[in-house]
């Protein structure tokens, strides 16, 4: 099934759709979500990307990460991926959206606006084998320590909003429920 993704512009406002690939071949700037999801005891979910995916496979990356299809709301979007990928549904809440660029592998550019959501909830998933190889749950001081030591089994855009998810989980006090 061809996949297909919202373009937009710098501040989020649709300008069009394209197919999911030929955008990251040309670098276009596209919506994207990335989930985070917490235990009760502050601990991060984290997911291995399948070997099989057509970037980044085997990386460990955020709870789950995709891009809404056209006329789907992000919140929904994040939601149903949620439920696809992790087996799992969680009370989600807006937290930040930034944008970035990076080169992934080969050819293929991330140029996202990138919404970002936190969810907490103590249910183990049940993930999508094709999507995801393995999990873990990780304290977000040992995932900063471990971003730093061995960036290279993390995902590009993991590394490049890690230091705005701290700062937020900071701020929403997840740390306290340790």
């Amino acid at each position: 099934m061809e996949e297909t993704v919202i373009l937009v512009d710098r501040d989020d406002q649709e300008i069009g759709t394209m197919e999911k690939m030929e955008a990251h071949l040309q670098g276009k700037l596209h919506r994207a979500f990335s989930v985070f999801i917490f235990n009760k005891k502050g601990e991060l979910l984290l997911q291995r990307r399948a070997e099989g995916k057509y970037h980044s496979g085997g990386k460990w990356t955020n709870t789950c990460c995709s891009h809404p299809r056209p006329g789907e709301p992000t919140f929904a979007a994040a939601h149903r991926r949620l439920q696809e990928e992790m087996g799992m549904a969680a009370e989600l809440n807006f937290v930040f959206s930034f944008v970035y660029c990076a080169a992934i592998q080969d050819d293929l550019v991330e140029n996202e606006y990138d919404h970002v959501f936190f969810g907490i909830t103590d249910a183990l998933p049940i993930p999508d084998h094709g999507e995801v190889s393995s999990f873990k749950y990780i304290t977000m001081a040992r995932l900063a320590v471990d971003l730093k030591e061995n960036p290279g089994d993390y995902t590009r855009w993991l590394a490049i909003c890690f230091d705005e998810v701290m700062d937020h989980y900071q701020q929403l006090q997840i740390a306290d429920m340790q």
